[in-house]
């Protein structure tokens, strides 16, 4: 018992429970049971009594007194995070829905598999579609080892981004970090963030001479961070502090997607925006196709079925979420086929806004917008999303979230918006009865990942 005591006064807990609550790396011991063993940052969030069996062990390894002698007791959120995971597994986004470690493998597949974006075995991990001419032309002065280890979907990188704060999750060899350091200016930062040791140091090694000599900034305003696109806040960036978050074909690499987004949520200022690509599908994958590692690594086992992913985002705080463009990804590969069945994929550019005043469902309030015609590239007309196109000019109808955006957001020096929203006219009728706020799957398709404001 005084070593029991002596142990949980060293891991800051003062008895068994709060050791529990506290994750600490010696969570639990029990008479002259040995401390468990250290918590891996990636599994830190559960709680170590949520697994009594393997919480505590022995020197043998067989399973020790649990921490709890009730679990939920100790953890009284227990059962409500079993069914989140069990839900989460079906749904091909926990961990315990792969038979393999997946940030070990993802690392392994894109440090040490992968040496150039010719290796790859599917096209799902490379640019559907010619970037705008701005980017073209900022991607010929990015160094040649940047743009030879790239692996993404599209081009998420909005035009007209300068004086913001950028976070690109993970960034890999870093290139639309770059290209993005060029749009933001010198008074801006960008910050990538990935897991995998060798891409960081690709990126970071030619930071310095790109933006002081090649853009001609006083100061290096990119930087490479190693860590887990899971873990955010605070460990990569603080809360509040981003303007815009970009991704391009990570997300589906991520073991825990929803955790992903409740990050960037934090991570972005009120009005800030989440504007990435990433590969999704038309159904939810079976447990065969999810755990084979080469489809993994390719980023197609671990699409999301567009429905879950939408769910994840109103979960979190993102309430409206808008497609911005998609093209469908071919798998030829009859191996790789016969593992996916019938099932389609998508190369899907989305946008969503961090605004408080959002609603669940698009509403009119008698509101209308004017596009002047200022955003770079789109001097004629603005896409903000599939359904809503706006030519320079001329006065369109829009709902109250769609006001809130123009309105409230980085687009706000390019848009007139009209009314006062003092009168509601119930649901904006310009959007299918059926589409509630964050679906515009009814909207003709549009080549992916071709850029935007």
């Amino acid at each position: 018992r005084e070593r029991e005591r002596e142990s949980r006064e060293m891991s800051g807990c003062s008895d068994s429970t709060s050791c529990c609550a506290a994750k600490a790396t010696a969570c639990c011991t029990s008479g002259d049971k040995a401390p468990a063993a250290a918590v891996p940052a990636a599994a830190s969030t559960a709680p170590c009594c949520a697994d009594p069996a393997t919480c505590c062990k022995d020197d043998s390894g067989s399973a020790a007194t649990p921490c709890c002698a009730d679990p939920a007791a100790c953890c009284p959120d227990v059962d409500q995070k079993k069914k989140s995971a069990s839900s989460a597994s079906d749904k091909g986004g926990d961990p315990s829905s792969f038979s393999f470690a997946v940030h070990d493998s993802v690392k392994e597949y894109y440090g040490k598999t992968l040496q150039k974006t010719g290796d790859l075995k599917t096209s799902a991990c490379t640019a559907a579609g010619a970037p705008p001419a701005a980017v073209r032309k900022l991607l010929q002065g990015v160094p040649d080892e940047i743009t030879s280890k790239f692996y993404g979907c599209g081009t998420p990188i909005p035009l007209d981004i300068a004086g913001l704060n950028v976070l690109d999750l993970g960034s890999g060899s870093g290139r639309d970090c770059y290209v993005a350091a060029a749009l933001v200016g010198p008074q801006a930062t960008v910050t990538g963030v990935d897991m995998t040791p060798e891409q960081v140091q690709v990126a970071q090694q030619h930071a310095d001479r790109y933006c002081q000599q090649t853009l001609g900034f006083q100061r290096t305003n990119l930087k490479f961070v190693q860590g887990l696109i899971e873990e955010l806040v605070p460990q990569c960036v603080e809360a509040g502090s981003t303007d815009l978050v970009v991704s391009n074909c990570v997300v589906n690499l991520s073991p825990a997607k929803e955790k992903v987004l409740a990050g960037v949520f934090a991570a972005l200022r009120e009005g800030g925006e989440l504007y990435f690509s990433d590969v999704y599908a038309d159904r939810r994958l079976s447990a065969a196709a999810r755990n084979d590692e080469l489809l993994f690594g390719e980023c197609i086992s671990g699409a999301l079925y567009i429905p879950d992913f939408l769910e994840y985002c109103r979960r979190v705080g993102f309430v409206d979420v808008r497609e911005v463009s998609r093209s469908e990804i071919k798998v030829t590969d009859k191996k790789l086929r016969a593992l996916l069945g019938e099932a389609r994929f998508f190369s899907i550019t989305y946008r969503a806004f961090k605004l408080a005043a959002l609603e669940p469902t698009r509403e009119d309030y008698g509101q209308a917008a004017v596009y002047k015609g200022t955003a770079q590239e789109q001097p004629f007309a603005f896409q903000l999303d599939r359904h809503f196109t706006f030519p320079t000019g001329k006065i369109i109808p829009v709902d109250r979230n769609t006001a809130h955006m123009l309105a409230s957001t980085r687009l706000q020096p390019h848009f007139t918006v009209l009314g006062d929203a003092a009168t509601h006219y119930g649901p904006f009728r310009d959007v299918p009865a059926s589409a509630p706020a964050g679906d515009d799957s009814s909207a003709a398709a549009m080549p992916s990942c071709c850029g935007s404001l």
